[in-house]
């Protein structure tokens, strides 16, 4: 049960670092969302996860939030609007993973004590 429990542990390890080097490209997301046969609902799905993970994950005792959305809030579609209008502004950000630029987009649109 040892060695299997080692073996499953190994596993998931290697799996996980696979994961985080194939990181969807902001790019690639842009594509999903906007290429042909894209859809925003997959932006809208994408961004709202990357958000929820944000929030579930943070500490509010170690991390300050630098993300404070103000009521009312915008529309998901509106906020997935801006957020592809961003990043076709800023090439540069296309090789970067999309959680990241999400995050740093919401960051920009929604930040916290102003």
């Amino acid at each position: 049960m040892k060695k299997l429990l080692i073996g499953a542990t190994f596993v998931f390890g290697l799996a996980t670092s696979m994961q985080a080097a194939n990181a969807t490209t902001t790019s690639e997301l842009l594509q999903y969302c906007t290429g042909e046969g894209g859809t925003n609902v997959t932006c809208q799905i994408y961004g709202q996860a990357v958000y929820d993970t944000y929030l579930a994950t943070r500490n509010p005792k170690t991390a300050p939030s630098k993300i404070c959305v103000k009521q009312p809030a915008p529309t998901r579609i509106q906020v997935v609007d801006e957020y592809i209008a961003w990043a076709n502004a800023n090439p540069a950000n296309g090789p970067k993973p999309a959680a990241e630029t999400i995050l740093k987009f919401l960051e920009g649109v929604f930040p916290c004590g102003k």
